[in-house]
């Protein structure tokens, strides 16, 4: 599931603030937002009712065919609200640190919900969550947000930890991150040998480790096979039934698991301490 094209995350502020008017007060700026919030959360809730109370079944499996068109429809919201929250280049500037943290609550906060959702319908085996489904909706969208001129990070959650499919074994995904970089527009101010686009994939994981706790930590994804250095043969890659790759860790996170918000303040740290790795491909 692909991210959304970039929106302003305050068309009317930003319109406000272009036309030379006071900038708006932070209650303007987040009720709009606290709306919508709760009118997607409805939207959940109805989907939520219909599965357990309806006995019409066909109405059930016409709402779990609507489940993707539902995560879908909160795919603008997640951006505005990630975009507006960690984006140092925000039409409106950095975000307050109150208003950051609101902002991170509410996409936590619908990001939880939907989860919820989603495997209410699974446990129900309306939907699936395997990743070989086509029409697996084990993992969602969660916003985008740019790191600087060139990068942008898109978020997504899987709804149960999946299995890696990779090595080592045993190991779990949780969270993915897709981190694409490219040239930043000419004036931005950097300079150097221009590179081509490529996108690079990070991943909150945990380890199971047999009698012990599982162990968390976020990681790189390192593709193995198909070799995309060394491999020109497209027929390679389409015979490929599944990419073999490894888990590189960057951060090791303990027994805990964190949160969605915190997962991701942990990978921007990681982003800004060091420059990304180059081209990859799951």
């Amino acid at each position: 599931m692909g991210a959304p094209p970039a929106t302003s995350p305050a068309p009317s502020a930003v319109k406000r603030i272009a036309s030379g008017s006071p900038p708006p007060t932070l209650d303007e700026l987040l009720t709009p937002l606290s709306q919508k919030l709760q009118y997607l959360l409805r939207k959940v809730e109805d989907f939520q009712s219909h599965l357990l109370y309806s006995r019409d079944r066909m109405r059930q499996e016409q709402f779990a065919r609507a489940v993707p068109t539902l995560l879908r429809l909160c795919q603008p919201y997640f951006h505005c609200l990630e975009a507006a929250a960690r984006s140092p280049a925000c039409p409106l500037g950095p975000a307050p640190d109150a208003v950051r943290t609101r902002l991170l609550e509410m996409s936590e906060q619908l990001a939880a919900r939907l989860e919820q959702l989603v495997l209410m319908y699974a446990s129900f085996r309306f939907v699936s969550l395997e990743d070989t489904d086509p029409a697996s909706v084990s993992c969602f969208f969660c916003g985008r947000f740019w790191l600087g001129p060139g990068q942008a990070v898109s978020i997504f959650r899987y709804c149960l930890p999946a299995p890696y499919t990779a090595r080592p074994g045993r190991l779990y995904k949780r969270m993915r991150w897709n981190v694409d970089s490219a040239d930043p527009p000419p004036g931005s101010g950097s300079a150097g040998r221009r590179r081509p686009p490529c996108t690079d994939y990070y991943f909150l994981c945990c380890q199971d480790a047999g009698s012990g706790p599982q162990l968390w930590a976020i990681g790189r994804w390192v593709p193995l096979e198909p070799d995309a250095e060394r491999s020109n043969d497209v027929l390679h890659w389409v015979l490929c039934t599944q990419p073999v790759g490894d888990f590189k860790p960057l951060l090791s996170l303990g027994v805990e698991e964190p949160s969605h918000t915190t997962a991701t303040n942990l990978l921007v740290q990681l982003l800004s301490a060091c420059p990304g790795p180059g081209p990859q491909s799951p």
